[in-house]
């Protein structure tokens, strides 16, 4: 929304929030405060080079001129000037189809190189200098999770803000782009409830540090002991065993292990295998009553048999938990039939469950009273508690303590709490000017009749709705020590930079010297919070966001559960990880000799001996499909529906996410290939007919191919070699969890291909092969990823140059990953707006 809107809701909507005063000051704060540093547009750049113009009358004329527009381009309506994204679009590809000679037409055309060249040169120029000039001008704003991110760094706390503000737009992959970044009046009241949730939430409720709950219990004491001790749990002395794996009912909720208040918790799982010499894997998550609500994965773990001392094992772990949520322990691999348990009874039943003697629970853990948020906001002040009357209230379980701020010098005091909490929100020093619209809000609460706690906590409400904090400071150009700081810790930690990044910019060590810059990237890629990146920059790249999007279908995957679901997910994540971390080639993007697998993914992919229930590197056969990106099961699944495959989709995310090669979308009018869902014919037939018609034929040729060789995994990422279908097909005989297979097996696959190179392949494995041919294009890739990612911005026409030198520098170094990162943080792309 404009600035000019939001004054105008401003002026005629006055009555929407009445309760809240501050909100239309906050939003003129930022509708001015964006309007004061946002950037005007470039002016039009003219094409105005008679050559050329000349080469265009004399070379394509014939079938883009007079009634005639070949692939949608038409010279007549051609604009000579570029005046905006669309008409650079239009003038890069005629750039771009004359560089790769797919124009003029080989067979029509007697174009000599040099020709070809002098165009080509004429024309970059004021692409260059238009798309240069374009760059700067767009606003970037913190998304969602930038947004969580910070606050709860800078306060000390852990509450859930993502969901509670509108979706991000994208820009191709990513959610962090600027030109998708809109803001709406929405987005103003939604930040002021965040500001109100973190605010509730760091400041200290007590004069001292809360109790810490220590919560024991075991299966005995939950209600449904009753029900399931004696039919489907047995009980020992030492403890109550499951036998069961399921994520239904029953399943292994303990209802006495309900949070008392949300918070860190440490976590004492006691026990051991039962009746088996075998580890046995386990499930813990955490699980509400209420409808609808999330229900986390808090880990997956191995318990083995007793010791032959007879000693059990704890598993210890540590994990957020919110308010009355329980937690859900449940073993994976026990496959148990009802008659087994139903004829023999539990006594009986020889078959292996998982015994648990005992679960602990500890928290809400503290690493510091009170908050750091607290802190920000408290530290010049004297925040002392009213006594109530009588005084004995303060026993009542329902009593809330009420607090009172004092300061031997108010002014000082209010000051110095705002220059701390809009220093650190606004990432950079503040100045004595910039904090007076926060000390009129401040009085003008006062004077409404706010206490002084009341009205402090509005000014910091101002701040964190600020556009200082909402934005990132990045004027066009080279950006200085603070912005650098900001751009980089959101890159690799995606979160406000800490002390030691903001000591370094105080000092401008961060513009004077490229080996500091690099020497505070490789500290935060080895600080924890660097898995945030590694989530969220998978998320995007490889849309593992969408991973949930679609439910396999039972009858034709009965083999898909949850702890696959969470599997497959982590292996792509670790396994990226671990190429940035130990510095691999990009061609272990490809095909790598190992994986990241626990023993549900090595049974997946039908790998043996692995038999740990966590995700740990693996060395893979040599013959294995399973190295490298696309023989992971989160990438073949996000790239199907739940019952099929499309060559389309799969090879379009090839070609784009590995290969940063955009096809155009179809032309109007083309309706899109779908699959026979009898299974009499594939959708490689159905695309031969479809790939006949002239305008479909050049993308096709483009993007089937990856996606034919891809054809050899199914939707959860299973190999095959013929398709399951419910409809025709050879009946088998295979059971999943104890229960007959309903799907038949249908079609062979076919994976062969031909690339529009003409090289030909005949599977998946020589498919790799072609692209392990050309590094540089992986590389070249990735580099613009990153780019795009670090930025909030897409790469264009004036950045190609910058990227293909950043590529041959990472070719002489060997490819490696930490290379490229380093690379790609040390370009004078990254350093500039």
């Amino acid at each position: 929304m404009s600035p000019s809107r939001i004054l105008r809701l401003l002026s005629t909507e006055p009555s929407r929030y009445p309760s809240r005063p501050q909100f239309f000051l906050l939003a003129a704060a930022l509708a001015l405060g964006t309007h004061s540093f946002a950037v005007n547009a470039s002016e039009p750049t003219s094409i105005s080079n008679p050559e050329i113009q000349t080469f265009l009358q004399n070379h394509c004329r014939d079938c883009h001129a007079d009634g005639a527009s070949e692939g949608g381009l038409n010279l007549d309506t051609l604009p000579r000037t570029i005046g905006g994204a669309a008409d650079l679009a239009v003038w890069v590809r005629i750039h771009d189809r004359v560089q790769t000679r797919e124009m003029p037409p080989p067979d029509s055309s007697t174009l000599d190189e040099t020709r070809r060249t002098d165009f080509i040169a004429a024309l970059a120029t004021p692409l260059n200098q238009h798309h240069a000039s374009e760059k700067g001008t767009v606003l970037r704003r913190l998304n969602r999770r930038e947004y969580e991110n910070t606050l709860n760094d800078l306060f000390g706390t852990a509450v859930e803000l993502e969901t509670l503000l509108p979706a991000d737009g994208r820009s191709h992959e990513f959610d962090n782009v600027g030109e998708s970044l809109g803001i709406s009046m929405v987005h103003l009241e939604r930040y002021l409830d965040a500001a109100d949730l973190v605010l509730e939430s760091a400041i200290a409720k007590t004069a001292d540090p809360p109790p810490v709950h220590v919560i024991d219990t075991h299966y005995a004491e939950t209600r449904e002991a009753k029900t399931h001790l004696g039919k489907v749990w047995k009980q020992l002395d030492d403890g109550s065993v499951v036998f069961y794996q399921n994520f239904g009912y029953p399943d292994g909720m303990l209802r006495t292990s309900s949070i008392p208040e949300s918070g860190r918790y440490r976590i004492l799982i006691t026990g051991y295998a039962y009746q088996t010499d075998q580890k046995i894997p386990f499930y813990v998550g955490a699980k509400s009553f209420t409808r609808g609500s999330e229900q986390p994965t808090l880990g997956y773990f191995d318990m083995p048999p007793l010791s032959p001392d007879g000693e059990m094992t704890t598993i210890e772990l540590t994990a957020h938990l919110e308010y009355r949520y329980m937690l859900n322990i449940i073993p994976y691999g026990l496959v148990v039939r009802d008659y087994n348990i139903r004829n023999d009874g539990v006594d009986g039943y020889t078959g292996p469950g998982l015994a648990i003697a005992n679960v602990q629970l500890e928290g809400p853990l503290k690493d510091e009273f009170p908050s750091r948020g607290h802190r920000l906001i408290f530290d010049d002040w004297q925040r002392e508690e009213v006594m109530p009357n009588p005084p004995s209230k303060r026993e009542k379980s329902w009593y809330k303590p009420e607090f009172e701020l004092t300061s031997s010098n108010p002014d000082e005091s209010l000051r110095n709490s705002l220059q701390r909490v809009a220093s650190a929100a606004m990432r950079r020093p503040v100045n004595a000017s910039e904090l007076t619209p926060y000390i009129e809000l401040f009085r003008s609460e006062q004077d409404r009749g706010a206490s002084t706690e009341d009205a402090l906590r509005t000014a910091v409400a101002a701040i964190l709705c600020s556009p200082d904090f909402l934005y990132f400071r990045e004027p066009p150009g080279k950006l200085d020590d603070h912005a650098i700081a900001t751009r980089l810790s959101y890159f690799l930690n995606r979160t406000t930079p800490d002390k030691a990044l903001l000591r370094a910019a105080g000092q401008n060590e961060l513009t004077r010297s490229t080996e500091s810059l690099l020497s505070h990237a490789k500290r935060l890629v080895a600080e924890p919070r660097f898995d945030r990146f590694v989530v969220d920059f998978t998320d995007a790249w490889l849309n593992l966001r969408d991973i949930d999007q679609t439910s396999p279908d039972q009858k034709l995957f009965p083999e898909y559960d949850r702890y696959l679901r969470d599997s497959m997910v982590e292996e792509t994540r670790q396994f990226f990880a671990t190429l940035i971390r130990e510095n691999l080639p990009v061609t272990n993007l490809v095909k790598s000799d190992f994986a990241m697998l626990n023993l549900r993914l090595a049974n997946h992919y039908g790998i043996e001996g692995v038999d740990h229930a966590d995700i740990r590197r693996v060395r893979l056969p040599n013959d294995s499909v399973r190295g490298g990106l696309l023989g992971q099961a989160s990438v073949l699944k996000v790239t199907a529906n739940g019952t099929n495959t499309s060559p389309v989709v799969r090879g379009v995310w090839v070609t784009e996410r590995l290969l940063g090669v955009h096809p155009a979308p179809p032309p109007p009018g083309i309706s899109g290939v779908e699959p026979d869902i009898r299974g009499a014919a594939t959708l490689r037939q159905l695309l031969d007919q479809h790939r006949s018609e002239e305008s479909c034929h050049a993308c096709h040729a483009l993007i089937d191919p990856p996606g034919f060789a891809l054809e050899s995994f199914n939707p959860i990422g299973g190999w095959r070699d013929r398709y399951r279908s419910l409809g025709e097909g050879e009946r088998i005989d295979l059971r999943v969890n104890n229960r007959r297979v309903q799907y038949r097996l249908g079609l062979p696959v076919d994976s062969s291909g031909t690339l529009p190179s003409g090289e030909s392949f005949e599977g998946f494995d020589a498919f790799r092969d072609c692209l392990l041919k050309d590094p540089d294009q992986l590389a070249m890739s990735l580099i613009t990823k990153w780019l795009t990612f670090a930025t909030g911005r897409e790469m264009g026409f004036s950045d190609r140059q910058e990227i293909e030198s950043l590529t041959r520098q990472s070719a002489q170094r060997g490819h490696g990953l930490r290379t490229m990162l380093a690379l790609v943080i040390a370009s004078d792309i990254f350093r500039t707006k």
